[in-house]
C-alpha cells in the first residue's frame, strides 16, 4: 500500500473513531478504552470477526479482559448502530463495522466471509411496496457458496 493508500485509510479510522464516540455520548455510553479497543479490532478488519477472535486481539491489549466483556461490547455496539451482527446459519456470531449497504458471501467451506456490493443496493435489498407504516432500517442480503480459494483447493 502506498503513503497516500495508507493516510487515506488512517484517515477514514480517524473519523470513524469520531463518530463512534460521538455514537457512545448519544448513547449515555462512556468511551472505555476496552470500548475503544473491541470497535478499533472490527474497523480494521473486513474478517468479519467472532467475539472469540475479537477476544484474542484486545487480550494483546488488555490481558485481564474478559470474553463475556468482549462480547457484551460486542453486543453493545450493535444496539447502539456501531455494528451489527452479519446473519448466520448456526455458527457463532459474526460482527461487522462496515455499515454501508452491503451484501454477505459465506463460503460453507471455510466460513469467510466476505462482503459484496451491488451496483444499487436498494433495488437487491429493498421491495419496491411495503405495508403501510412499515420502515425499513437494514436490509441484508446473505449468499452460501464455495469461495474462490476453496474452489482452487478442489481443482
Amino acid at each position: 500500500m502506498g503513503r497516500k493508500a495508507e493516510a487515506a485509510k488512517r484517515r477514514d479510522l480517524n473519523g470513524r473513531m469520531e463518530a463512534f464516540q460521538a455514537r457512545c455520548h448519544e448513547a449515555g455510553l462512556r468511551v472505555t478504552p476496552q470500548r475503544t479497543a473491541v470497535y478499533q479490532v472490527l474497523i480494521e478488519t473486513d474478517e468479519h470477526p467472532s467475539a472469540e477472535m475479537v477476544f484474542r486481539q484486545v487480550r494483546q491489549i488488555f490481558p485481564c479482559i474478559s470474553l463475556d466483556t468482549v462480547n457484551r461490547t460486542l453486543m453493545t455496539l450493535s444496539d447502539m448502530g456501531a455494528a451489527f451482527i452479519v446473519p448466520g446459519s448456526g455458527d457463532a456470531k459474526r460482527f461487522d463495522a462496515n455499515l454501508e449497504d452491503h451484501q454477505h458471501f459465506r463460503c460453507v467451506k471455510c466460513r469467510r466471509i466476505t462482503d459484496l456490493y451491488h451496483e444499487s443496493p436498494e433495488e437487491a435489498l429493498v421491495p419496491k411496496t411495503l405495508p403501510p407504516g412499515f420502515t425499513v432500517l437494514r436490509s441484508t442480503v446473505y449468499i452460501e457458496g464455495v469461495c474462490n480459494l476453496c474452489q482452487k483447493v478442489q481443482d
